[in-house]
């Protein structure tokens, strides 16, 4: 895979957006090992302990700090950089801050997409898009039958509603400015990833279980967590950072054929209970305890949702290298080999990502 992925990336110049994030750095630090030259677009990262800093993100593109709703600064850049493929990242991804900023998540992550999109418009060459998305987009039953790409698209909270309405954005610019009848005249291939909710070192962001577990780890503090017996799925952040890769390598190469959505999730049947990923988790580390703690009056979260990676397996030759465990057992790696050397994380996570490809 390794070396498929270095023939459609090196030297070519790659637009990303969200680089400074946690999907995102990985995203940058594995197209740095494929040889792309990449130009970042993204708000600045939050702390020194970001994954973007620990990669030495600055020295690795050429990053645009700004924001997705700037409508003529997104422009700008992409015209500027004249890229041969644009991966977007950049979103509000909170399902519990999306309660708390509800307007702007759906301002950065509808409208910020359609910023983009309006870029890819004026670009007066040939490029491959690939728009990520979620797998909360599909209305969600609450049922065990694992969603596919043709199901239908909904959203409880204001997350799940604004990646719906996203969708909508992207099928109205295809349709609109990208149709696949007048390709030889946009020569622009649009294609749409779905993943959930992903694992890996250097996620710091709030609210989320892993992160919680290693800062709590790392300071020698008890674990608190709410819902043990909750399952879900925990797919390494790799995984779908390469099936992007991927997706995109056939886009390039067949432009109207991939120019679709795509689920990237682990199998069906490969999924946790919070309580059995947490024992996981400390068994990793080497010691560590926890304690339940019942909350109530907390915002709605949707129950286990599963996707059909069928299409993907099918039509790209993808399927989850991973299970479970390994990738609960490689993020606390991570984390562990960040608390004992900050300054060693970087050649950590190359290795890390050149495993992955080569397993």
């Amino acid at each position: 895979m390794l070396e498929a992925l270095e023939r459609t990336y090196a030297g070519r110049k790659v637009f990303l957006t969200g680089h400074t994030g946690f999907k995102g750095s990985w995203m940058l630090k594995t197209l740095q090992l494929l040889g792309a030259e990449v130009k970042g677009y993204a708000l600045a990262p939050q702390t020194e302990s970001d994954l973007y800093y620990l990669i030495n993100g600055d020295q690795i593109c050429d990053s645009v700090i700004a924001d997705l709703r700037d409508r003529e600064a997104l422009k700008k850049a992409v015209i500027d950089f004249q890229p041969d493929f644009i991966f977007h990242l950049a979103a509000q991804p909170l399902v519990r801050l999306s309660y708390e900023i509800p307007s702007e998540t759906f301002e950065v992550n509808a409208i910020g997409t359609a910023n983009l999109l309006d870029g890819v418009r004026l670009l007066e060459k040939p490029c491959s898009v690939v728009l990520i998305t979620t797998d909360k987009v599909y209305h969600n039953n609450e049922w065990e039958y694992p969603y596919r790409e043709n199901d239908k698209l909904g959203g409880y909270d204001p997350y799940s509603a604004s990646k719906a309405c996203t969708e909508l954005v992207i099928d109205s610019y295809r349709n609109s400015f990208f149709n696949t009848k007048a390709f030889e005249k946009h020569k622009k291939g649009i294609a749409v990833g779905r993943a959930g909710n992903v694992i890996g070192g250097g996620d710091w962001s709030k609210d989320r279980l892993i992160p919680d577990i290693a800062k709590a780890l790392s300071k020698d503090e008890e674990i608190i967590i709410r819902n043990p017996g909750s399952v879900r799925p925990w797919q390494h952040v790799l995984e779908p950072v390469v099936a992007y890769l991927l997706l995109g390598t056939y886009l390039k190469k067949d432009p109207l054929k991939y120019n679709q959505a795509y689920n990237f999730g682990p199998y069906a049947t490969d999924a946790l209970p919070v309580v059995e990923m947490l024992n996981l988790a400390l068994k990793s580390w080497g010691g560590g305890t926890y304690r339940i703690e019942k909350i109530s009056d907390q915002p709605h979260e949707a129950g286990l949702l599963k996707l059909d990676i069928s299409k993907a397996i099918k039509e790209l030759g993808w399927h989850p290298k991973f299970n479970a465990q390994i990738a609960v057992q490689m993020t606390i790696d991570w984390y562990k080999s960040f608390a004992q050397d900050e300054s060693s994380i970087d050649s950590f996570t190359q290795a890390q990502i050149l495993s992955y490809l080569d397993a």
